[in-house]
């Protein structure tokens, strides 16, 4: 009786309440969960060959305000703290007596905006008392905060890097991702050189390619060059359209010529199958409805 006393004082039982489930024609499936304090947060599910991959999600809202991505017009709320992390791979484990097998950090907000929480949270997911999902199954993706990527290279835990990067030059990236005013794109690659060359791990760039905007041979020819020397890959996206932004996807005879220069070029690189696109769980279209509308958009 003492020690159940003594319990809640030191301990709370967390849970998210799912508010809204939808499955796309691919199979992908988009999660609405409401967190305790009202606020609500999304999370993607993808089934692959090799196994189940979540995508979560680190803040409610996102401070980085790129000009193409949903996740922004709410702008940053709050942070995420790692229970609430966790229990997204949790809940979606639970809904769908699944093993969730891979976890991308790749959904609403910034996490090296919310760095401690976030690698407390992989710390859980990969540590064998709790999910034991394996560190190199984890990805975390940035905006290319440059002292997050420092303090990533340090962590001493396999988990795979993606940075966004989008543009092969300043203005064009500072056009599309106003965080570039702050780290411009040579400090970004020069922070990825520095984590490669500790962790011996090869980085991700993801590039969405633009129809007219960013899609040239001219713009795989600038971005190799950027590229050449260093351990990564590019990850080409077909941007996915949002109705309050005007820039258009790029054809896909035209992502696929972007592929084959850069290859011909000596980059590595890959061109990303969409997946949820018509149920705005594709790449930059999470926004937690419940969120946008209190702002006054709608759901």
């Amino acid at each position: 009786k003492t020690l159940r006393a003594a319990l809640p004082g030191h301990f709370h039982l967390r849970g998210l309440t799912l508010k809204r489930r939808v499955c796309s024609r691919d199979g992908t499936k988009k999660y609405l969960f409401g967190l305790e304090d009202g606020h609500t947060v999304e999370a993607v599910l993808m089934q692959h060959p090799y196994g189940f991959s979540l995508c979560v999600s680190t803040q409610v809202g996102c401070n980085i305000g790129c000009s193409f991505c949903a996740s922004g017009l709410l702008g940053r709320v709050r942070n995420l703290d790692a229970s609430e992390m966790t229990l997204q791979v949790l809940e979606v484990m639970r809904l769908e007596d699944i093993r969730v097998s891979n976890v991308v950090v790749m959904g609403t907000g910034e996490p090296f905006d919310n760095f401690d929480e976030t690698m407390a949270f992989i710390d859980i997911i990969n540590d064998a008392c709790g999910l034991a999902i394996g560190a190199r199954r984890i990805t975390v993706s940035t905006a290319g905060i440059v002292p997050g990527i420092d303090a990533f290279a340090a962590y001493d835990k396999q988990v795979n890097l993606a940075v966004s990067l989008h543009a092969p030059d300043d203005a064009l990236r500072s056009r599309l991702m106003k965080i570039n005013d702050v780290y411009p794109i040579a400090d970004v690659v020069s922070a990825v050189v520095r984590y490669t060359e500790k962790t011996n791990r090869r980085a991700t760039f993801e590039y969405i390619l633009f129809d007219g905007l960013n899609d040239s041979n001219a713009h795989a020819d600038a971005l190799s060059d950027r590229l050449r020397g260093v351990h990564c890959y590019v990850n080409l996206i077909r941007y996915n359209p949002i109705p309050e932004f005007g820039y258009g996807q790029s054809g896909e005879e035209r992502a696929v010529a972007f592929h084959h220069r850069l290859m011909d070029r000596g980059i590595t690189a890959t061109l990303r199958r969409e997946r949820g696109g018509d149920i705005d769980a594709a790449c930059g279209q999470l926004r937690a409805q419940g969120e946008t509308k209190k702002k006054g958009g709608s759901v």
